[in-house]
């Protein structure tokens, strides 16, 4: 492990904590947001938005604030919506939040990942990119996805699942037909999401995302000076991705000022030396969003020691992964595909469907439900719960 890496956390939540997160773009306040929500035609079967409802009528009279209500990031996203958009986002974001506490499984995951390349440019000490056996042209894992074969995901995907994240193991601008596939996406997801390292931005692919539905763009920085960056992010120019950053702010300012795009800088949080208060001061004027998310160790997923954990791994109701390849994954700690769940074929219909309430995919949340992770590999060494 890196002497960079001196956090050691036993189990890992989804989300941010508190003293690692700066909202810098107001979000609506509770009672448009209610006002918002009770616009909504709601019909018999709209039960979902009735726990919204019901959710607000007991924060307002007696301040109970439960994870129904939506946080300041929610709150951001659904501002321009309204109507049937709104109802969708808030469905959305309930089963992503509630589904995986509540083991509720449908016929499509809440949240699809899916990995337009997993070659990365960069080598993060905390990263995977870093063990050769998976990063090396050799090694069967690297690839970019075929425009054709994401084309057939989306149109799975379209009407059934909102939010879709362009990342994984890779970093997606590598992917020559990223564009294309950005603009394939278009006005099909409320939630439509790319995170990028911001290294192979310039002024005509800035252009072309700015143009595009992305809702929101992650840049991935972790920290804010030179060496400590370029420590963390091994081949990373902090001059070019300041840059680079600097110019997407100014050219949605200049040009696209109507834009909704959220503008998250997020970095992973590794030692005490990061810090928000740090980020802020470099950072603040390019982002609507500053964060560190909780640290994993990826980097070594098959040779951490097997821990405690025996709750049930959340992931296992909330997100899938599709790599570039076609194959369908839980998760992405386990970067070698090992607990493989699926392919998708493109020949064939329903694919995503299909490998979400498959045998083996319910096999392996049974395992977790029966506090038999221990013996999963390598679910026995990660700290996701």
């Amino acid at each position: 492990m890196s002497e960079l890496i001196t956090v050691n956390p036993k189990e890992k939540q989804k989300g941010f904590f508190s003293e690692n997160l700066l909202i810098n773009r107001l979000p609506l306040d509770h009672k448009s947001t209610f006002e918002k929500i009770k616009k909504i035609k709601i019909t018999e079967n709209d039960y979902i938005i009735k726990k919204y409802v019901l959710a607000y009528e007991s924060y307002f009279k007696n301040k109970n604030n439960n994870e129904i209500i939506p946080g300041d990031i929610d709150r951001i996203e659904l501002e321009k919506l309204e109507g049937e958009n709104l109802k969708r986002y808030l469905e959305y974001r309930y089963k992503y939040k509630i589904y995986p506490n509540e083991k509720i499984l449908e016929d499509y995951p809440p949240c699809v990942q899916v990995e337009p390349t997993s070659v990365c440019n960069y080598r993060c000490v905390m990263c995977y990119q870093k063990d050769r056996t998976f990063s090396k042209k050799s090694s069967g894992h690297m690839g970019n996805m075929k425009l054709e074969l994401f084309k057939k995901i989306v149109d799975e995907l379209e009407g059934n699942v909102e939010a879709i994240t362009l990342a994984s193991r890779g970093e997606p601008m590598l992917n020559l037909e990223i564009i294309d596939m950005l603009n394939y996406c278009s006005n099909k997801f409320l939630a439509l999401k790319m995170n990028t390292n911001g290294s192979m931005l310039n002024e005509k692919k800035i252009h072309k995302i700015l143009s595009s539905n992305l809702n929101t763009i992650v840049f991935s920085v972790d920290s804010a000076d030179k060496e400590n960056y370029e420590k963390i992010r091994v081949n990373g120019n902090f001059e070019k991705v300041y840059s680079n950053i600097k110019l997407f702010s100014e050219i949605k300012n200049k040009h696209y000022s109507d834009s909704d795009i959220i503008i998250r800088i997020s970095g992973v949080k590794i030692n005490n030396i990061q810090n928000i208060d740090s980020m802020k001061d470099q950072w603040q004027e390019y982002a609507d969003i500053l964060a560190f998310t909780n640290y994993t160790p990826w980097q070594s997923s098959y040779e951490n020691e097997i821990n405690k954990i025996s709750s049930p791994c959340s992931e296992l109701w909330r997100r899938m992964f599709l790599w570039w390849d076609g194959k369908i994954n839980p998760c992405d700690f386990d970067y070698k595909t090992v607990l493989k769940t699926g392919d998708f074929d493109i020949k064939k219909s329903h694919n995503i469907k299909k490998a979400w309430n498959s045998e083996i995919y319910n096999n392996l949340r049974t395992k977790h439900l029966e506090n038999s992770r221990k013996k999963v590999n390598p679910c026995n060494k990660c700290i996701m719960i």
